[in-house]
């Protein structure tokens, strides 16, 4: 191992292991905030109407919830771990700023999330109705606030404030708090992932209920969620492009490198053109191309005659103010994961525009062209999170807390060997983690409610102590609801 890795960089290493965990964590985050929502609405049907299939619907779901939610937790752990393992400097400089949100976050929001998600499971039959629908809305709440208080810390390192550096020490002291957790990045980073893991929600379940629909299964069930899918995603997608448009603005403000790494601009222009694609060289020379004039001044400040700084133009001044060395990013990796990101985003705005469109032509449930556009469009999401996440780390680079402290200066002092064993293993392990997260997903996923009642050991449906939540004002489901096992 030692052999293989000696000539290798132990940062290389550290940013490859960190990166890995990092989008691969990443992938749960999403679901699990989008899915909670999605339930609690569900939830909310069953205990307002009173019908057994919104009940079942929300159970159903909530099964899928909570491996999600399981596997995101044990990934989340092993992540955070990594600071002070292959990070102690960037830990030690960064310490009394992260310590706060990020313990807030375990002591508040996760705590509330772990809570009450007992509660909403094992509470059924055993606490009101009113406290039983009130849990799974705080569990959506807590899920929301552990997103606040990570994303608080991580855009401190996009745009720190609040803060001073001590002469003796030279780590980052907090001075205002709410500096941190008000700062115009936070919320607008906060909005845009939020509106994220919704539109990853909704469209997990409109995928999976088109794998159903299409196979006849459930239609009182499937039925619904397809459509709470849609529109919820509908809405998101828009939420997403909204404020994706908004971080835009704000990037090129305080990040202009990252905003010229995005579209490759080495000279600064006005009324600059975006590119939608490039072959060939990135440099300048490309082999062929596709451009929109002045979209990218728009996007920069929304000005059809805008000036965008180039990227030597940035160099040179960020040279002068930080020192010699080089503050470009991996020019190849902004431009590609930018647009992969933004291209996937409108894809999936074109699929919820095609589902509302035969929604209201009454073609939804049975149109099979857009039934396996839905199933084939699950991955979607997840791809435009990751890209989106690949994009705003990577174009901060060299800069792991821009303007203070760079990536290289932020690394643990240690050998390559122990960071290329962990990084091995590390991998391993979410590899494992990856086939037992898809297996049983893909188990309990594609196992509608009625076969669920019959291996559970109530084929008849029959009561099972687990009903359904009465509405208001006394109204009882129309049937007892089969045993599902979470």
């Amino acid at each position: 191992m030692h052999l293989l890795v000696a000539g290798i960089a132990p940062v290389k290493l550290a940013r490859w292991q960190f990166g890995i965990t990092t989008v691969y964590h990443f992938l749960f985050v999403p679901l699990s905030i989008g899915l909670a929502f999605i339930v609690a609405v569900m939830q909310t049907a069953a205990y307002r109407t009173g019908k057994q299939s919104w009940d079942i619907m929300a159970r159903w779901w909530g099964r899928l919830f909570l491996v999600n939610f399981a596997i995101g937790v044990v990934t989340g752990i092993v992540q955070e771990f990594q600071f002070g393992m292959d990070w102690s400097r960037y830990s030690t400089f960064v310490g009394n700023i992260f310590g706060p949100p990020l313990a807030i976050e375990g002591l508040l929001a996760f705590f509330m999330e772990s809570t009450f998600l007992g509660i909403w499971v094992f509470g059924r039959g055993r606490v009101s109705a009113r406290i039983h629908l009130a849990s799974i809305w705080l569990v959506s709440i807590g899920t929301i606030l552990s997103a606040a208080f990570i994303l608080a810390a991580n855009s401190w390192m996009q745009h720190p404030v609040g803060y001073k550096i001590d002469p003796k020490t030279h780590q980052a002291i907090m001075t205002n708090f709410w500096a941190v957790l008000s700062s115009s990045t936070f919320i607008e980073a906060f909005l845009h992932v939020i509106f994220a893991a919704m539109a990853t929600g909704a469209f997990f379940v409109l995928g999976v209920s088109a794998w159903h629909l299409l196979r006849k299964h459930d239609h009182s069930v499937f039925g619904p969620s397809a459509r709470i899918g849609l529109v919820v995603g509908f809405i998101a997608i828009l939420g997403t492009i909204w404020m994706g448009d908004s971080q835009a603005q704000l990037m090129t403000k305080q990040q202009p490198m990252k905003m010229a790494a995005a579209e490759a601009l080495y000279h600064t222009e006005s009324g600059a053109s975006f590119s939608l694609l490039t072959i060939g060289n990135l440099s300048g020379q490309p082999i062929f191309q596709i451009r929109l004039p002045h979209l990218l001044s728009v996007l920069a400040d929304r000005s059809w005659n805008g000036t965008v700084q180039g990227i030597d133009n940035v160099q040179a001044a960020e040279s002068h103010r930080y020192g010699p060395g080089s503050y470009v990013p991996v020019i190849w990796v902004t431009y590609w994961s930018f647009r992969l990101m933004v291209g996937i985003g409108f894809l999936m705005l074109a699929i919820t525009v095609l589902g509302l469109w035969l929604l209201r032509r009454k073609r939804f449930d049975d149109h099979r062209i857009f039934l396996l556009a839905a199933l084939w469009a699950i991955p979607l999401p997840f791809l435009a999170n990751s890209f989106g996440w690949i994009f705003t780390e990577m174009g901060r680079q060299p800069w792991v807390v821009y303007g203070l402290l760079t990536t290289a200066k932020a690394v643990s002092d240690i050998g390559t060997g122990y960071i290329a064993t962990s990084l091995v293993a590390f991998t391993a392990v979410y590899s494992v983690l990856a086939v037992v997260e898809f297996g049983l997903m893909w188990k309990m996923g594609k196992t509608p409610p009625a076969e669920e009642a019959e291996i559970s050991g109530h084929p008849d449906g029959g009561e099972s102590g687990h009903g359904a939540a009465p509405a208001p004002g006394g109204a009882t489901a129309e049937a007892p609801v089969p045993e599902l096992v979470y």
